[in-house]
């Protein structure tokens, strides 16, 4: 037994010190990190700012120009004001409009016999995302002017049934707060898989793994002893890219530091296990690396929730997602910035993340021994 872990321990010694003697393992589990936050921090944006806008206003009364004061003054739109329709419809046509809001000229006789005005809001359906910006934030606008007219009139906004619109967990709705704690998520995936991708490969293409082989060493110490070195980097890359998050993005983190740690633990298990296993089978670096990125990072950014909803992806799509260990922690991180421990979201997707873990571990080992053979 203790001569088990010396061989162990003398694994991982060999391990640190060939980091240490590389350095681009530590660019990949701390520089690539830093940058990628950043990039993916200040450049990723689901708000939509100073949406070009027309507002064809063609009633002359005050209620009227009110309303479209109201619509220059919101930071969403930069809006393009003209009296009648048609030119506006034009830019829109060319594409240099993404709406247009059509003021009729009887607004405010309307508005004045109680009879509700009728707007029209076209958008530009070219970018589905973009109309709906535009109509959503056209509707805000609209009600929070009639919600301020009735108050100094001193009546009820509509006359009607009062909207209350509430939202949980990110009530300013900024794209940020849901993105950034994603964007951790794909990172942590890329230098995951990337950590591990190589080391097995290297040894390989080196031809030092004979020199290996020559030793007592068995499958599961080889493994563990690749293993931990790099786990212990991703998990300083992991707390790394949560500090960065909360102190320079000012992103709220309402989890608990055990819920993060057991998370972070179960997904680097995954992921690293995920590269070891492409490490064991590939026939060098550049070849690991490649399928590395191909596996870790695109069905990541594509398939885990962090961009695109999967509920509305296709089943077979939506079956495939179930295998993609960053859809656990996409939403896993999620939850614990932005809700805090919930623990019957959060437990499943770790015992899910574990159990991948195991599986590719349990291949990694079968495939190794029938490369010793």
């Amino acid at each position: 037994m203790n001569l088990r872990l010396r061989r162990l321990g003398a694994l991982m010694l060999k391990e640190f010190v060939q980091i240490l003697r590389d350095p681009s393992s530590l660019l990949i589990a701390f520089v690539l990190p830093l940058i990628l936050l950043f990039l993916f921090g200040y450049g990723v944006s689901l708000d939509a700012r100073q949406v070009p806008l027309g507002v064809a206003l063609e009633g002359s009364g005050p209620g009227a120009h009110s309303l479209a004061r109201a619509f220059a003054a919101s930071p969403y739109f930069a809006v393009v004001e003209s009296r009648s329709s048609p030119p506006l419809q034009e830019e829109l046509l060319a594409g240099r409009l993404r709406g247009l809001v059509v003021i009729p000229a009887d607004f405010d006789r309307r508005l004045a016999s109680g009879a509700a005005p009728q707007l029209q809001i076209i958008a530009d359906g070219s970018e589905t995302n973009t109309a709906n910006f535009v109509q959503n934030y056209a509707q805000g606008v609209v009600a929070t002017w009639q919600a301020r007219q009735g108050l100094e009139q001193g009546q009820s906004a509509a006359g009607g049934p009062q909207l209350l619109p509430r939202v949980w967990f990110n009530p300013e709705l900024a794209s940020r707060n849901s993105l950034v704690p994603g964007a951790v998520a794909i990172i942590m995936a890329i230098i995951g898989t990337l950590l591990t991708a190589l080391v097995v490969a290297r040894e390989w293409e080196r031809g030092t793994m004979e020199a290996l082989l020559a030793t007592p060493v068995g499958v599961a110490e080889l493994i563990i002893g690749k293993l931990v070195p790099y786990f212990l980097l991703g998990m300083a890359a992991m707390l790394g890219s949560v500090v960065v998050a909360v102190f320079l993005f000012g992103l709220p983190f309402r989890g608990s530091l055990l819920a993060l740690l057991a998370t972070a633990v179960a997904f680097l298990l995954a992921a690293l296990g995920q590269g070891l296993l492409i490490s064991t089978l590939a026939k060098n670096q550049f070849v690991a690396s490649q399928v590395a990125v191909i596996t870790g990072f695109l069905p990541a950014f594509l398939l885990s929730g962090f961009l695109f909803e999967i509920s509305s992806m296709p089943l077979p799509i939506r079956g495939l997602t179930h295998i993609i260990a960053a859809r656990y922690l996409v939403t896993n991180l999620q939850t614990l910035f932005l809700a805090g421990d919930v623990w019957p979201l959060l437990l499943p997707n770790i015992l899910i993340l574990l159990l991948l873990a195991a599986l590719l571990f349990l291949l990694t080992a079968k495939k190794t021994v029938k490369r010793l053979r």
